[in-house]
């Protein structure tokens, strides 16, 4: 993403220490957090470790924590140029399993579903 290319041209990083397969994630474990800390849910982690380490919900299945905010995505820096929410079939957000194109549809959420104020979820959709 732009911001992430931003970062590293002011920080002088030239080179990519591990190999970017299919996503833009950097692991920087921000979606963790606040999935964590801010929507007490722990819908998804780091897997694996080293080049192979990765954001995603349990043993790759639909988490039944998952509360559908959105909040992984609305503070994902990579996310940002990733989910334009008018191409459906690349709107899928880094390691959320939960998520799937479209990445959020207003009718399937509901405010009181976050903590948050307000839903990061109702938030993104109305910017859209």
């Amino acid at each position: 993403s732009k911001v992430i290319q931003d970062l590293a041209a002011e920080h002088g990083v030239q080179q990519q220490r591990f190999r970017q397969e299919h996503e833009d994630c950097i692991l920087c474990g921000l979606c963790v957090r606040i999935c964590e800390e801010q929507m007490t849910a722990k819908a998804i982690g780091f897997q694996y470790r080293g080049e192979k380490r990765r954001v995603g919900a349990p043993f790759d299945k639909h988490s039944e924590v998952c509360r559908l905010c959105g909040a992984c995505m609305y503070v994902c820096p990579a996310c940002q140029l990733r989910c334009t929410y008018n191409e459906p079939d690349k709107a899928v957000c880094g390691g959320c399993l939960n998520l799937s194109p479209p990445c959020i549809e207003k009718d399937g959420f509901d405010d009181m579903m976050c903590y948050m104020g307000p839903c990061a979820a109702c938030e993104i959709s109305e910017e859209s």
